[in-house]
């Protein structure tokens, strides 16, 4: 009997499917924007707005939150979209935007939205707050009203124009640019986003002229410079590449947008120990990036073996964006066999690579790891020789020089000396290959291998803010200090 019961329970029972709308997150956003975890609150708008678009107040509810960390402009373009839809009928948009125009300085514009908002709701709920605001900016005029309205207006029009790229309006884009430009010949951002314009477009002759003019004339235009290193990978043009990574490897900036622009560049390229500084440095600063940021940090820490925050910065993409669901770096390449691995090194765009590729070559105890380098067509009379040494199976040969044994020997050397440490990874190698390649040009004697493993791991660790001193990297390597001293002098050089 009691049988009967459960099986008559279990018909009975019925599976009630949990479905996330959007009424549901953006529930959740208000709770948590009540307990002041704005961030939090955004994510969960954001995706309310995913599942309905069209609601006006999961917009509205977004701007509002966004106004709070201070994205005036992101604001006011969810804000846009409510007042160009007259079937949304909500009049306070006005208000908020000209909260956030007051904020960022546009006070024609923000004393303009506080009219139109008066005029349409006269009794509303912010008249008073608008009427405040009118006061304030009264305050804030001065003689100088025309400069101030075409501040507002290039603003503006700066603010159109980067929704066109956005959105690939290019062709408007462009047209709108070059206005601008006509009208403020020193208004850098426009060039640099003209170029942008240009390259996305295919004109790449037109991208990197625009560039050039805006580097003879502002030299240490960080957004250029960026801009200008990605234009020459896209073209493979490597020893320009190499040279301006190189250049920007130095630069300090202070301002996080500008740390985010480095990293998302050297991410790009390739330089993923780079990319990795600078958006770690962001994200252990507190800042809170956007799907992109996250995508970069997750393939930069991958690759630098920083395992953990690769994977919880991938959570943080596939919240933003669920569609990139199998794309994680870890999906995308560490099943390869070894001998894709050996073949992304050996035919890489770089000396270093290609040299780097050979050692692991070297490393590996798979005679498949080695059976095609007698045909590879290598760049370089350096690269040749490498190969025969490691094709020799590190025997010495009076037809080896002595460079060539030396070199390997010394990326033998941080091998042998790191292969346990779990910070260590291919950038080290990479770089003393790196100044292996300036040095054989340049004619230093490397024959002393502690020395250059030594200052080499030194310069790198400090590098990539793995701070270590001389007087450490001397007892590893069981040199004395002032060998370090000397040597790291000698990579110094070689390096600038």
């Amino acid at each position: 009997m009691e049988k009967q019961n459960v099986k008559d329970r279990q018909h009975a029972t019925k599976i009630i499917p949990f479905i996330q709308t959007g009424e549901y997150y953006f529930k959740k956003g208000l709770k948590t924007y009540r307990q002041h975890d704005i961030y939090k609150s955004i994510k969960h708008f954001k995706r309310a707005i995913e599942l309905e678009p069209n609601e006006p107040m999961f917009l509205c509810q977004l701007s509002v939150a966004l106004t709070e960390i201070g994205d005036y402009v992101l604001s006011n373009q969810y804000l846009t979209k409510i007042i160009d839809e007259p079937k949304f009928d909500m009049p306070e948009c006005y208000y908020f935007k000209a909260n956030n125009y007051a904020h960022l300085g546009l006070f024609q514009e923000a004393a303009k939205h506080a009219e139109w908002y008066l005029e349409r709701e006269p009794d509303g709920d912010f008249v008073e707050d608008a009427e405040d605001l009118l006061d304030l900016l009264r305050l804030e005029e001065d003689d100088d009203e025309v400069s101030a309205n075409h501040q507002d207006e290039l603003i503006v029009k700066q603010e159109h124009a980067r929704e066109f790229l956005e959105t690939g309006r290019l062709d408007e884009a462009v047209t709108l640019l070059k206005e601008i430009i006509r009208e403020y010949p020193e208004f850098w951002s426009a060039y640099n986003n003209l170029a942008l314009a240009y390259f996305y477009s295919g004109d790449v002759e037109n991208a990197s002229e625009i560039l050039d003019e805006v580097l003879s004339k502002n030299p240490g235009n960080l957004h250029a410079l960026c801009n200008s290193l990605v234009f020459l990978y896209y073209q493979r043009k490597n020893q320009q590449v190499k040279e301006l990574t190189r250049r920007l490897s130095f630069i300090q900036p202070m301002l996080f947008e500008h740390r985010y622009k480095l990293g998302a560049t050297f991410g790009l390229i390739g330089r993923h120990d780079l990319a990795y500084k600078w958006l770690r440095n962001l994200q252990r600063s507190g800042f809170e990036g956007d799907e992109t940021f996250y995508y970069w940090l997750s393939y930069s820490a991958y690759f630098t073996k920083h395992f953990d925050v690769a994977k919880n910065a991938w959570k943080r993409v596939l919240e933003e964006n669920p569609s990139k669901k199998g794309s994680a770096p870890w999906e995308s390449d560490s099943t390869k066999p070894i001998s894709d691995v050996l073949d992304r090194w050996l035919t890489g765009d770089f000396i270093e690579e290609r040299l780097y590729g050979l050692f692991l070559a070297s490393k590996t105890n798979s005679a498949l790891a080695r059976k095609d380098l007698k045909h590879i067509q290598f760049h370089a009379t350096l690269e040749q020789e490498f190969a025969n040494y490691v094709l020799a199976k590190k025997k010495k040969s009076e037809k080896i020089p002595s460079y060539i044994i030396d070199g390997y020997n010394i990326a033998d050397t941080l091998f042998t000396q790191n292969k346990h440490d779990d910070s260590a990874n291919e950038e080290l190698y990479l770089t003393w290959l790196m100044i292996y390649d300036e040095a054989v040009k340049r004619q230093f004697n490397v024959s002393n291998w502690q020395a250059w493993a030594a200052a080499t791991e030194y310069i790198w660790r400090n590098h990539v803010s793995r701070t270590i001193t001389q007087q450490q990297v001397a007892e590893k390597y069981k040199i004395s200090k002032a060998t370090v001293m000397k040597y790291v002098k000698f990579v110094k050089e070689l390096l600038h």
